[in-house]
């Protein structure tokens, strides 16, 4: 019933949406506007009291106002009192005659009272031969009441005009309301405000106009908070709004207004927020290339450009972008990758290989307290390509492009103290399940290690670490276990200078005369694995825990990388990733243990648990489990320790 009240209300009072009821933002001066538009609206109440008080529609339609709004005369005077009505300059009667070509009287007078109280203050200017101090001076320090601070008019002192302070400065204006507002939200996420009156001497109509203010956050600040807008202009002590956000502190305030002025705000009230949780933003929209450069050693620096819709219940706190090649199916987790602030609309991308196709996933991301809000994924391809006669031949290429059809090279980046490059290749032949990788410098710029450096993998990609600067190096890759010979695949690539990465660096890197530098191998691993799920209302929790085995010399732990993500086994006889739900997170030292809810009954998982040194990444210890089928008591689970070393390097983010 209440809800129905409501949107009964909410209609009345949208008839008015032509000024009396404001939902736009507003700056403090357009807000001292309107008081002085209330003010011409409760002079064009006084003149129609009578037809008011007879009137059985008084009781309906926003009170007195809606009655006025309804009415013909009432109606002409009313107009030049809406927030629509543009005060240009020339005579009331000519802009008028233009909204009403026939009996514009009412609008006139209404029009011309606009002017007076927009220039005139409240209240009377004192006696001159009460001036005294700087108001006495003999100066004519103004012209109006505009030229002064606050509530000062401008006053005759018998020889000239200063600000001085008025009397009888809310003669006639009504009290202000009781400042306890009372706040209730409806099931349709309606929000009335309500408030009571003090009594009021003055047989003057009066009007309400109700302020509001806002902040994002989990906590309410007033230091954070938007200018005070109108949001409600009304003869009555209540309104309903339907523009309330989630995740946004509201605070009111509300002053009576009549003819005569008004006697200011109450304080802020407390600080409301909608219970409802707020909505992730949209997803970004017109992602495009606005800029591309081709560099001298074939590598191409992209700029990426986005729109971000301004109409969200929280602000964007940062975007999440990955890109990676379009002819390569790359698993999410060795996708490059770069966070950018939530205030840019634009990414550079560096190092990106020529004439090649990339595709792009762009996510806007905000916080609600501790838990992200992240928004569908924009999706965007396109091709550094350029005409040829642009080209210019360089005679120190960097980045080659590998001739083979099946085999491609990457850009060599530098993460984790070392230089690395990705190796990709199509897969031919359907029964090969692991493939051998080979890859040794032929020649450098430096008497750098020959040493050949091998991995197998069942991906159709590999990452290879450790490489020297400023190198030409051969990668083979040979399948394994197939039925018959199988056609090993070769291709060259080039390193890059140390003096190159570096200039594409905030951080210092330590370059070599030989080689990369590469970091002291990590022994310190997770051992003793033990899983164990409770199960309520068909949703499974689970309780992992771990010990850490010291090498010596010992080695400082700083924290452990626990990812964890459910399996789908027949995606194995595809060559598919392994992964459908894949999380991983970051836990302190004295944390080895982990809670996971929400998982799945009968579901298998796989958890990889690795620790985390002042000197890196050690060796990572893995399990997969399922999850029980039914309802039980708690399982333990002290599976056999799979422990493998990560032969992939996880983009930064």
């Amino acid at each position: 019933m209440r809800d129905a009240l409501a949107g009964v209300s909410i209609g009345i009072i949208l008839l008015l949406n032509s000024g009396f009821v404001v939902m736009r933002r507003q700056d403090s001066s357009s807000a001292l506007g309107s008081i002085f538009r209330t003010r011409c609206a409760a002079r064009c109440l006084s003149l129609h009291s009578t037809r008011i008080a007879l009137s059985p529609r008084h009781f309906q339609s926003n009170g007195s106002l809606g009655w006025c709004q309804s009415h013909k005369q009432c109606a002409k005077c009313l107009e030049p009192c809406k927030d629509s009505w543009e005060l240009k300059d020339g005579p009331c009667r000519d802009l008028c005659e233009h909204a009403f070509p026939k009996r514009h009287g009412e609008c006139v007078t209404s029009c011309e009272f606009l002017r007076s109280v927009m220039v005139v203050k409240q209240g009377d200017c004192p006696a001159p031969e009460r001036a005294s101090g700087f108001a006495a001076a003999c100066v004519e320090g103004c012209e109006e009441d505009g030229e002064c601070s606050s509530q000062k008019k401008c006053c005759p002192n018998g020889c000239g005009h200063t600000c001085q302070s008025p009397k009888n400065l809310y003669r006639g204006a009504p009290l202000k309301p009781r400042k306890e507002l009372v706040f209730e939200e409806l099931e349709s996420g309606v929000l009335e405000v309500h408030w009571s009156s003090k009594f009021n001497v003055s047989a003057e109509p009066v009007l309400n106009v109700l302020q509001r203010r806002w902040n994002y956050g989990i906590h309410p600040s007033e230091d954070g908070a938007t200018e005070w807008e109108v949001v409600a202009r009304t003869s009555e002590e209540r309104v309903w709004l339907t523009d309330i956000r989630p995740g946004r502190w509201y605070q009111f305030r509300v002053a009576a207004v009549n003819v005569h002025g008004t006697r200011g705000y109450t304080t802020p009230s407390r600080h409301f927020r909608s219970s409802k949780d707020p909505a992730p933003p949209v997803a970004p929209s017109e992602l495009h290339v606005s800029d591309m450069t081709f560099g001298a050693d074939r590598s191409v620096s992209v700029r990426l450009s986005w729109i971000m819709s301004a109409d969200l219940d929280i602000p964007v706190n940062h975007y999440k972008l990955s890109w990676s090649y379009s002819d390569h199916t790359v698993p999410s987790k060795l996708k490059r990758r770069q966070t950018t602030n939530g205030d840019s609309t634009y990414a550079e991308l560096d190092d990106l290989s020529e004439n090649r196709s990339y595709t792009v996933e762009l996510q806007a991301v905000s916080y609600w307290g501790q838990v992200p809000l992240k928004s569908s994924k924009a999706i965007f391809q396109f091709t550094t390509s350029q005409r040829q006669s642009d080209l210019e031949p360089t005679d120190s290429p960097v980045f080659i492009k590998p001739q083979s059809d099946l085999l491609d090279v990457g850009t060599p980046f530098y993460q984790d103290g070392q230089l690395q490059v990705r190796v990709y290749w199509k897969k031919k032949d359907p029964t090969v399940n692991r493939y051998r990788v080979q890859w040794s410098p032929e020649i450098c710029s430096h008497n750098g290690s020959r040493a050949q450096e091998k991995l197998i993998t069942q991906e159709n990609f590999a990452s290879l670490p450790g490489l020297q600067f400023s190198c030409k190096y051969q990668v083979v890759i040979q399948p394994v276990g197939s039925k018959g010979k199988a056609q090993a695949e070769s291709t060259t690539f080039y390193t890059p200078s140390c003096a190159t990465i570096q200039s594409k660096s905030h951080k210092p890197i330590p370059c070599s005369t030989v080689s990369a530098v590469v970091p002291p191998k990590v022994l310190v691993k997770a051992e003793n694995l033990t899983a164990a799920f409770s199960i309520y209302m068909g949703n499974v929790t689970g309780l992992f825990s771990w010990v850490v085995a010291m090498p010596q010399p010992p080695q400082q732990v700083t924290g452990y990388q626990v990812t964890w993500a459910e399996v789908i086994t027949e995606s194995r006889r595809n060559n598919l990733p392994n992964s459908l739900i894949s999380q991983s997170q970051i836990l302190p030292p004295e944390r080895n243990i982990l809670v996971v809810s929400g998982l799945q009954l009968a579901s298998l998982y796989r958890l990889e648990v690795q620790v985390i040194t002042a000197a890196g990444q050690g060796p990572a210890t893995s399990r997969t489990f399922q999850t029980p089928a039914h309802s039980k008591p708690v399982l333990h689970y002290k599976p056999r320790i799979k422990k493998h070393h990560l032969r992939s390097v996880i983009e930064r983010h």
